[in-house]
């Protein structure tokens, strides 16, 4: 490849907090305006992928001695079995109301 032809900067911190910032945001919104639990669980892992963003850029980009991609694999861990446990969780529901609107779920409680 020909170095005059590669223009681009590399990537600093800043851009990827704010991709991070981005998708934290988006995973917010997400989870406090949709009525259905898939969305919700959408928005869940939007959160998560931005707090894996962070990890992995502060990893990269810092000399703190922590390992980004370390802390990241624990949460895409955690996420997993976050997902399968409320999938279990609204397929239950489903099978007792015939709906998983969130607003619904009240029944649940006792």
């Amino acid at each position: 490849m020909n170095p005059e032809l590669s223009t681009a900067a590399p990537a600093d911190l800043n851009l990827y907090l704010f991709v991070a910032a981005v998708l934290f945001v988006s995973g917010i919104v997400c989870m406090a305006t949709k009525r259905n639990g898939i969305g919700v669980l959408m928005g869940v892992e939007l959160v998560l992928n931005g707090a894996n963003l962070n990890f992995i850029a502060f990893g990269r980009f810092t000399k703190l001695g922590i390992d980004g991609h370390v802390l990241s694999l624990f949460v895409i861990v955690l996420a997993a079995a976050e997902a399968a446990i409320a999938l279990a969780i609204a397929l239950n529901f489903y099978n007792n109301h015939l709906s998983i609107d969130v607003d619904r779920a009240d029944s649940l409680s006792g």
